[in-house]
C-alpha cells in the first residue's frame, strides 16, 4: 500500500467517523424526540450523513477528485441506494431479530455499510 493511499483510508476513516455522529445524532433526535419509528429515522438520518460524507469526501478525501462526471455521479447515487438498503436491512434484523438496541443495531449497519462505502464512493469520485 503506498503512503498517499494509506493516508487516503485516514482521512476516509475520519470523515466517516464524522459522519457517523451527523447520522446517529439525527437518528437519537429523531426517535428519541420527535417519536419516529427508528427505520423512518434510521433512513433519513442515512441520508444526511450520505450529503455531509460525500461533500467531505470530495473536498477532504479524495484529493485527486476532479469535475464529477455523469458516470460518476450514477455510481455515487446508486452506491448511497444500495448503501440504504443495507442499513435499513440491518437495522430491521439487529433489531427485530437480535434484539438490540437500535442505536447498537445503528453501530453494527455501520460497520457493514462502510465497507460497501468505501469501494463504491472510491470509484464514483475517482472514476
Amino acid at each position: 500500500m503506498t503512503n498517499s493511499r494509506f493516508l487516503e483510508i485516514v482521512r476516509f476513516c475520519f470523515v466517516g467517523g464524522l459522519s457517523l455522529i451527523v447520522d446517529c445524532a439525527v437518528l437519537y433526535g429523531l426517535t428519541d424526540f420527535f417519536c419516529v419509528h427508528y427505520l423512518y429515522s434510521a433512513a433519513i438520518s442515512f441520508t444526511v450523513s450520505v450529503i455531509f460524507n460525500y461533500w467531505l469526501c470530495v473536498k477532504y478525501v479524495f484529493k485527486s477528485a476532479r469535475k464529477q462526471t455523469p458516470r460518476q455521479a450514477t455510481i455515487f447515487i446508486g452506491s448511497s441506494i444500495i448503501g440504504l438498503g443495507l442499513n435499513q436491512i440491518c437495522m430491521w434484523f439487529f433489531v427485530e431479530k437480535i434484539l438490540l438496541h437500535y442505536m447498537a443495531a445503528k453501530l453494527c449497519a455501520t460497520v457493514i455499510v462502510t465497507i460497501w462505502n468505501y469501494i463504491m464512493k472510491r470509484k464514483a469520485i475517482n472514476g
